[in-house]
């Protein structure tokens, strides 16, 4: 094989520095590009944001003209032939102290300590109740091992021979002789059950929902017939309300009231005490209807107005070399592509929420049963961009209309075929099953093949499997959980 040297020339595609910018800009959400501009602006002394220096420029000229308007007022003041009995002073007495007239007097607002406290989780509020029972030392020790049994619903999650171990390898490690037994803990366990919030630490929902019946006043209605319904428990729970009035021998009417009863109980006493985080998105399109039309427009409480510093701009030399004069050339360059990455990303967010919009009025109008089948093919070839940059542009992006607050993801969806030959929306489809379904005798519920009944009636031609897979991502129960005889 003869090697030789030689020139050839191709084609080949490769992503710029700017390129890879821009398409790095396209999926960060609204707190990221923040993050991102405040990021560059840190590091770049040529870029600047347009509001911080048009306020400080404002804010300038205002204590200028006040300063002029208070030396004026002095001057003239001086000048006076006759000087007035109060010259203008700085400040004033009642700026600095406060006058009360007598001890008992109060100030017109009353100053109040913040007393706020932080979030008290289940374990943190058990043990404060639990230190003022009258426990012995090896209670108090079993006590704390309950409580770290907690889980987040407030049920024991262990068994009481695994609290008992626990308990007994602590006392061995602190050098007690004490022997801790299953009917010890027990024994404390029943304590803890009874501690606000009742129920709290059982071991199964019926034993939760039975030490809330017994903290009850006795006189209270239906609670011994709820007391005998959670003895027949499984029967509830798969809701055999025939065999659950033959065994329980109670009355149609006994037992609705009983079952009413139960429902006013707390299934889950420790989630009043999870922590909640409130998650807030800032939308980055706002819709809104004016004079018959959709109008889409970008959050201008999120859109950054960036520019070039003109005093650091103006420092730039044509024909200096130095590092200094190259350092802010490249700067100044960065600053340019940083700021026009930016507006092409508002740009094409703005062309791809448009298109969105046009094919989803129906959902504005009358919603979610109005949504129309789209893909990310079919807005990439209206707006003439690739799948993937419409993908990119529509993640952890959020569009505000009149139906709430929604991720651009959101209006995509896949379609199930007509009877009418065209396609319907898999999001209009679960609207219209949960439509059906609130609208449904609880006596005869419907089942998967009547709804599929009535939706090919509607024009909609689903399978049973279909509505059965529908109906459980809406976390619906089946006809025979959902049937209701009393």
């Amino acid at each position: 094989m003869k090697l030789s040297v030689g020139l050839k020339v191709a084609n080949s595609l490769s992503l710029t520095p700017q390129l890879q910018q821009a398409i790095r800009l396209l999926q960060l959400s609204s707190l990221e590009l923040e993050q991102e501009i405040q990021t560059q602006l840190d590091s770049n002394p040529l870029l600047e944001k347009v509001e911080e220096q048009s306020n400080i420029e404002s804010l300038s000229s205002l204590q200028e003209q006040e300063k002029e308007h208070d030396n004026k007022d002095l001057t003239n003041e001086l000048n006076a032939n006759t000087l007035p009995d109060d010259l203008p002073v700085d400040t004033d007495w009642d700026d600095i102290y406060s006058h009360q007239p007598t001890s008992l007097g109060s100030p017109e607002y009353e100053e109040r300590e913040d007393n706020r406290q932080g979030h008290l989780g289940l374990k943190e509020h058990m043990l404060e109740q639990i230190n003022l029972l009258h426990f012995s030392q090896v209670d108090r020790l079993i006590a704390h091992c309950i409580v770290d049994s907690l889980d987040e619903k407030g049920f024991l999650d262990a068994e009481i021979a695994e609290i008992t171990t626990s308990v007994q390898h602590l006392l061995e490690s602190m050098d007690y002789d004490d022997e801790v037994e299953d009917d010890e803990v027990i024994v404390v366990l029943k304590h803890i059950q009874h501690l606000d919030p009742p129920g709290v630490a059982s071991r199964n929902l019926a034993e939760c929902l039975l030490v809330q019946l017994e903290s009850l006043p006795v006189q209270t209605a239906c609670r011994r017939e709820a007391i005998i319904l959670l003895n027949h428990y499984e029967l509830l729970i798969s809701n055999e309300l025939p065999k659950l009035v033959k065994q329980t021998g109670l009355n149609p009417d006994q037992l609705k009231c009983a079952v009413d009863l139960l429902k006013t109980l707390k299934a889950y006493p420790g989630m009043e005490f999870e922590e909640k985080d409130s998650d807030y998105q800032i939308p980055d399109i706002v819709v809104m209807k004016k004079n018959a039309h959709w109008q889409v427009q970008l959050n201008p409480d999120i859109m950054p107005k960036l520019r070039i510093n003109s005093f650091y701009a103006n420092m730039i030399k044509r024909a200096d070399q130095s590092n200094d004069n190259q350092y802010l050339r490249n700067q100044m360059l960065d600053a340019k592509n940083f700021i026009k990455s930016v507006d092409e990303r508002h740009k094409t967010l703005l062309k791809v929420a448009t298109c969105i919009v046009e094919h989803q009025k129906m959902f504005l109008e009358i919603g979610a049963e109005g949504m129309k089948p789209l893909v990310l093919r079919d807005v990439a070839e209206e707006v003439d961009l690739h799948e993937s940059t419409v993908s990119r542009v529509t993640t952890n992006k959020f569009m505000l209309t009149p139906r709430g607050l929604f991720e651009l993801k959101y209006f995509f969806s896949s379609h199930v075929a007509t009877t009418s030959g065209g396609e319907a929306s898999s999001i209009a489809i679960r609207a219209k099953i949960k439509k059906l379904i609130s609208e449904e005798n609880p006596r005869k519920p419907l089942s998967d093949n009547i709804i599929a009944t009535l939706l090919k009636e509607d024009g909609v031609d689903v399978a049973r499997r279909t509505v059965a897979k529908y109906r459980e991502s809406l976390h619906i129960p089946s006809s025979s959980e959902r049937k209701v005889l009393i």
